[in-house]
């Protein structure tokens, strides 16, 4: 009787313990990465670098730096 009782509290706790580890998942919320804040001259001059090396038309430069403008006026 007294190894009947043993093997009942051993089964119950590994059924305890298996049921707390294996038993949940645990949800982990993955946060995107922010980008450094990039401040308005730091984007004209790369926006004037890109230009410079032939990446841009005059017309895409001229409307993207107007842009950049009107975005830190806000």
């Amino acid at each position: 009787m007294k190894s009947f009782a043993i093997a009942l509290v051993t089964v119950a706790t590994m059924a305890a313990f298996l049921g707390g580890c294996c038993g949940r998942t645990t949800k982990v919320e993955v946060q995107p990465a922010t980008a450094p804040a990039t401040t308005t001259g730091q984007q004209l001059m790369d926006l004037q670098k890109a230009y410079d090396s032939g990446a841009l038309t005059k017309d895409q430069y001229e409307k993207m730096k107007q842009d950049i403008i009107d975005k830190s006026g806000k």
